[in-house]
């Protein structure tokens, strides 16, 4: 019984650390683009020129 009254403050102490961090992280922006990152490294970079080449030339094909 005698190290609950050694835990619980340790534990508060681990508890705000925490609380601390996640609000620091949060008010410096380390989760403004959640999604960005995500989307980047599924497309290819060949993938999106290769995309663009094909619309411009269906786009000169219909003014013709």
């Amino acid at each position: 019984m005698d190290i609950l009254y050694l835990l619980i403050p340790i534990a508060l102490v681990i508890l705000g650390i925490a609380v601390w961090a996640f609000m620091w992280a949060v008010r410096s922006g380390q989760y403004e683009d959640m999604e960005g990152p995500a989307h980047r490294i599924l497309m290819d970079d060949d993938e999106v020129s290769t995309l663009e080449e094909e619309s411009g030339k269906r786009e000169k094909a219909k003014k013709e």
